[in-house]
């Protein structure tokens, strides 16, 4: 497996695995409504790697994009030692250990641009996903209650940080 900063030529293969991943109904996106297109990742792509406190990296096993951790920094003096984190493995490969390749290399990166604080959120009832954060140094900031609408029902979001 190699973890390596995702290439603008990454863009359709990253369209495809985008897809896949929102499958699992624990994305910000329902199955089948994200419809970004190649040109539109490859711009999204070039703008993220333009970016000084921004990185995306991508997990690749025989030449196939397994899973992807993409950190979106701050770009104001105030909020640019911070930086969203959005982490995607396909579930055929979850349990493998790339999640926490994924998280190691975001963590070494931010050291490096002087980020101290990474923070992200989890669908309440994601159970794996939140034992995973934990389990890599994520500490509860608190519950946003019904803030999402999934299935017609309201669901609570975990928010959670660490700092470095």
């Amino acid at each position: 497996m190699i973890i390596r900063p995702i290439a603008v030529s990454d863009a359709e293969n990253f369209v495809e695995l985008n897809k896949k991943i929102d499958e699992s109904g624990f994305m910000m996106y329902e199955p089948g409504e994200k419809q970004t297109t190649v040109e539109q990742q490859r711009k999204s792509i070039e703008r993220i790697l333009s970016e000084k406190k921004s990185i995306f990296f991508v997990a690749e096993i025989e030449n196939k994009i397994v899973g992807f951790i993409e950190a979106l920094g701050g770009n104001l003096k105030r909020n640019q030692h911070s930086a969203y984190l959005v982490l995607g493995v396909l579930e055929e490969y979850q349990g493998q250990g790339i999640a926490t390749k994924l998280f190691n290399q975001v963590f070494d990166w931010a050291k490096e641009v002087e980020i101290s604080r990474l923070e992200l959120t989890v669908i309440k009832d994601n159970t794996k996903a939140f034992n995973l954060y934990r389990k890599m140094g994520f500490t509860l900031e608190g519950e946003k209650v019904h803030s999402l609408i999934i299935n017609g029902n309201p669901v609570n979001e975990y928010y959670l940080y660490k700092l470095l």
